[in-house]
Formats: C-alpha cells, sequence, structure tokens
C-alpha cells in the first residue's frame, strides 16, 4: 500500500505545480487574455484541480488508513491535507468573492491589472507549504515501502 500512496501523493504534487506555479502565472501572460477571461478560466481550473485534490487527498488518507506508514510520512500528510483544508474552507472562498467583484466590477484593478488581494498571497504561501509537505510525504512513502 505504501507504493500506492507514494504514487498518489506524487500525482498530487505534479497536479500542484504544474497548476499553480504553471498555469496560473502564464495565463494572465497570453495574448487576448483580458482579465475577465483569465479570471474565469481560472475559477473553472482551480474548481476542478481542488476538486481532484480532494480526491487523491482522500485515496491516500485510505490507503495509509489500511497500512499505516511511519511518523514522519503521516507528518507531511497531516500537513498537506490540513493546507488543502484551509485553502478549501476559507481561502478559496475569499478569492471567489474577490473575483465575483472584479468581475462586477466593484473593484477596479489599477492600471488594468488585477491588484493581488491579501488572500492571493496566503494561498501562494500555502500553496508552497504544501508541496514541501507531499514531496516529504511522497519520499517517505517510497523510502517505507522499499524498505518495508
Amino acid at each position: 500500500m505504501g507504493a500506492i500512496a507514494a504514487a498518489v501523493v506524487f500525482s498530487w504534487l505534479g497536479m500542484v505545480l504544474a497548476i499553480s506555479f504553471l498555469e496560473a502565472p502564464l495565463k494572465f501572460r497570453a495574448p487576448g487574455i483580458t482579465i475577465p477571461l483569465g479570471l474565469g478560466i481560472g475559477r473553472l481550473v482551480f474548481r476542478a484541480l481542488n476538486g481532484v485534490e480532494i480526491g487523491l487527498a482522500t485515496l491516500v488518507v485510505a490507503a495509509v488508513a489500511v497500512d499505516p506508514p511511519g511518523p514522519a510520512s503521516l507528518t507531511a500528510l497531516g500537513v498537506a491535507v490540513a493546507v488543502l483544508t484551509v485553502q478549501s474552507l476559507l481561502v478559496r472562498p475569499r478569492l471567489r468573492r474577490r473575483s465575483d467583484a472584479v468581475l462586477a466590477a466593484t473593484v477596479a484593478p489599477p492600471g488594468g491589472m488585477i491588484d493581488r488581494s491579501h488572500a492571493h498571497y496566503v494561498y501562494a504561501g500555502l500553496e508552497v507549504v504544501k508541496v514541501a509537505a507531499l514531496l516529504a510525504a511522497g519520499i517517505a512513502l517510497q523510502i517505507g515501502s522499499v524498505v518495508g
């Protein structure tokens, strides 16, 4: 089960890296992408990513419940799941309200660009923590599945 849990964790890690650290920053640099279009795309992509992340977190939690790994793996997984929970329940709703306001033109983006809110920085900081936790969990799970 440790190898399966590690594979799920590394899949989750790859998705977060690809979306949060590649797609999201590059989207607004594409020719012809307006703020409303970029926000609309971002909302769809992050809603989908969040759903997939919840599914992968559920799978990995089930896998480690069946075959518990060592404390390092469990701690790192706990951090990743806790971060995902905070992002899903607290930060994403604030980001959604902010993008609703921008799309409704109640918050004017200065100079045509979106003024990043505090919630954006919190989300990005949590993504860095989640990436580190997933990397640590995946490595610990893989080492445990090779050794065990």
